[in-house]
């Protein structure tokens, strides 16, 4: 994130916005910069890429389903534009600690001890450690002691739109963020890396909320797509993982999607008209 705070301060921030004696290094603006950098960063990329694939990909027949919502794209719209600025309060702490120089991203490719080959493995190392962690935390935010309290509002959308991306609780969507802040303390990862699978991260989470099931039919059962996520809106307690299905099967909660079976939304949709 220093990369893009070094930019904002050198185009923007030192020579327009903050007062010249304000080193660009001081911890009190840098942590303001970041928290406005974060916050119309996500909201950028929610409102693109979103309205993006609710205009392009997402099937607006499917807003014709029983358990499509009255004012639904409104209220989920609503929902993430509320919940985004306390999502990024933690996060920007930890964003903090990256610009101080606690973190092992590294500048140069000459930095990796294994040079190109180092950043293409921990880009697939990045995803299946994410996989992993996200899918574990968003396991147990469907614990009976959680579930109702941080991560029911996200499941008031059976039938997701990709406006319901990033309509979570505030601690709901920072705990299944949490791991793509935590890999980069814990393995090097190249800065511009971790800039491109952070934008990654958020247009993979709209997309399985798009109702686009197409998948290669070789890759359908390995790829956790959106629509093993549709069932996870519908079933509750199915295909927790993010974008393996890896951990599902592990732990028991790999459910096959009923729209590979003839029997999702859109067969529900086509039942209907023809009766």
């Amino acid at each position: 994130m220093d990369l893009v705070l070094d930019a904002a301060d050198y185009h923007l921030l030192t020579p327009y916005v903050y007062p010249s004696a304000w080193p660009e290094d001081e911890p009190f603006r840098q942590l303001l910069s970041l928290f406005v950098i974060t916050n119309l960063g996500a909201l950028a990329l929610y409102l693109l890429f979103g309205t993006l694939s609710y205009y392009f990909i997402f099937d607006h027949e499917l807003k014709k389903h029983p358990q499509f919502l009255e004012n639904q794209v409104q209220r989920e719209i609503s929902y993430a534009v509320r919940s985004l600025p306390w999502i990024s309060v933690p996060t920007v702490a930890l964003f903090f600690a990256e610009v101080r120089g606690y973190s092992k991203l590294y500048d140069n490719i000459e930095d990796s001890p294994y040079g190109w080959s180092g950043v293409i493995f921990s880009m697939l190392s990045f995803l299946f450690f994410t996989d992993m962690g996200i899918y574990w935390i968003h396991r147990f935010l469907h614990h009976r002691l959680f579930y109702k309290r941080f991560h029911k509002p996200h499941h008031l959308w059976k039938i997701a739109t990709p406006f319901a991306s990033h309509a979570f609780h505030p601690v709901d969507g920072f705990m299944q963020s949490l791991p793509y802040h935590v890999y980069p303390f814990l393995f090097p990862l190249h800065k511009v890396t971790y800039l491109g699978l952070y934008i990654f991260v958020n247009v993979w989470t709209i997309s399985i909320h798009d109702g686009d099931y197409r998948v290669p039919k070789m890759l359908r059962h390995v790829i956790n797509g959106s629509a093993h996520h549709t069932d996870h809106h519908l079933y509750f307690d199915y295909n927790y993982g993010q974008y393996f299905t890896l951990w599902d099967k592990i732990g028991g909660s790999y459910k096959s999607p009923t729209s590979f079976e003839g029997k999702g939304p859109h067969d529900y949709l086509r039942k209907l008209r023809e009766e």
